[in-house]
């Protein structure tokens, strides 16, 4: 039975990607409706290996994707963020904000012994209304980690055990990188491949709990995996963001 499923979820993703762009470059990025695609194979000098990423398709404010990567060497360093980043969810003053509802279903079709990787959400707040993720604009990067496999760590330090946000159970990381703090939700409780929530509940708690100003701008909300070794084909059957202010 399990021969057969996969037999046939093979061959349905193969349907799909007669029709689907792929992307190869290191920072390749691709209009995808609602969405942009892009590689950001930042780290990809600490290690040996590659990476691709392949639109499957888009409608209306939903997408599905896919990613292939195996990397080898320095174990402990992320060799990319392949992700997509949505092109309207953005620029709302986190007090202003009413809902954020987003729904991610993922798998991995396949994936080696030994994978480390993450499946995450990167969202980004700051001062100003727009600003580029990971630059001087950014003051916090809000991470929702849905998976962490192989004992990687987000950075900084573990503050909080089993918070309840949004239906699951978090643990909560903070720590310091270049201008920006980040605080880092990890799944408590293993694997969550299908993700429905309202990520107003993480803003709220920020705000609420961990000192965030609600003056903060959202400036960005991406979804993709950070790998550091191992290999795999990451399958995102669909993934949807917005928000209500």
């Amino acid at each position: 039975m399990l021969r057969f499923l996969l037999t046939f979820v093979f061959a349905s993703l193969a349907a799909n990607l007669c029709r689907a762009q792929t992307i190869e470059g290191q920072y390749d990025c691709l209009p995808a409706g609602s969405f942009t695609l892009c590689q950001n194979l930042w780290g990809e000098s600490a290690g040996v290996g590659g990476q691709n990423s392949t639109l499957i398709s888009t409608t209306g404010n939903s997408i599905s994707w896919a990613t292939n990567w195996t990397w080898a060497n320095a174990p402990n360093n992320v060799k990319s963020y392949a992700n997509v980043l949505h092109n309207t969810a953005k620029g709302v003053q986190l007090s202003a904000v009413k809902s954020a509802p987003t729904s991610w279903q993922w798998s991995y079709l396949t994936q080696s012994q030994g994978i480390r990787a993450d499946v995450s959400y990167d969202i980004w707040f700051g001062k100003a209304q727009s600003g580029s993720p990971a630059t001087s604009a950014s003051s916090y990067e809000i991470m929702i980690w849905l998976s962490g496999l192989g004992g990687i760590q987000p950075v900084g330090s573990q503050i909080l055990s089993g918070l309840n946000i949004a239906g699951h159970t978090w643990n909560l990381w903070k720590g310091p990188n270049a201008n920006w703090e980040v605080l880092s939700f990890v799944s408590a409780n293993g694997d969550i491949t299908d993700f429905d929530a309202d990520l107003n509940d993480f803003f709220t708690y920020l705000v609420q709990s961990q000192g965030v100003a609600s003056t903060q701008f959202v400036q960005a909300i991406q979804t993709g995996t950070e790998p550091f070794v191992g290999s795999a084909d990451l399958l995102i059957r669909n993934f949807s963001v917005s928000i209500s202010s």
